[in-house]
């Protein structure tokens, strides 16, 4: 990569600035081990749930807050973020970076469990947004269950779909790369899906269902 190219990119992540609350709530994550979204990628978030004005959102890996606070300046003042990670920790981190954003309590639900025993008791067809950045081995499955509960015209957006720009590497095999370069192309030919692949933070991957 030129410099210039670099020196755009680097600007291009910055360029929407992320407020205090939010800074605070990646520093948790990251002390908990629970690496945030970019910022680039968490400006793309927030516009992607203003963009269908998203009342209804599913966040599958919740880690310190970050993308919830994100996805939740981009929806309505009535919206709601259902939120999933097996951590409580990471629940707790994400409860404090909500009351410090001044989130009304009533628009987070937030729920500590595995997500493939969780999502199966979700209503089909009843969300307007579902947000993938969790343990990368499940992708495939919780893509299948966000593809089912995302209303006709609602968006899915998968986070580290460049994963550390392995996936472009076509020697890198290892298995997480693999499933994630796999299921990148198995969206990409989707015809219920109108998907794109982003090149921000550390790739993000948006359809919308068709």
């Amino acid at each position: 990569m030129s410099a210039l190219k670099s020196a755009s990119w680097a600007y291009a992540e910055e360029f929407v600035p992320e407020n205090e609350v939010i800074e605070a709530a990646r520093a948790r994550g990251s002390e908990l081990g629970a690496v945030p979204v970019g910022t680039g990628a968490g400006a793309l978030l927030r516009l992607l749930a203003a963009a269908v004005a998203a009342k209804s959102v599913v966040e599958i890996g919740t880690g310190g807050g970050t993308s919830g606070l994100w996805l939740l300046q981009g929806m309505p003042e009535d919206g709601i973020l259902t939120t999933i990670d097996v951590e409580p920790e990471h629940q707790s981190a994400a409860k404090k970076a909500y009351a410090e954003a001044g989130i009304a309590h009533q628009r987070t639900r937030v729920i500590t469990g595995r997500a493939l025993d969780v999502l199966p008791r979700m209503t089909d067809g009843a969300y307007d947004m579902v947000v993938i950045d969790a343990d990368k081995a499940s992708y495939p499955e919780y893509v299948d269950h966000g593809i089912r509960l995302l209303r006709s015209g609602g968006v899915l957006a998968l986070d580290n779909m460049l994963w550390h720009d392995k996936v472009a590497d076509p020697a890198s095999r290892d298995n997480d790369t693999t499933t994630l370069r796999d299921l990148g192309k198995r969206l990409r030919d989707d015809e219920a899906l109108v998907p794109a692949l982003l090149p921000v933070g550390d790739g993000v991957l948006a359809a919308v269902k068709r």
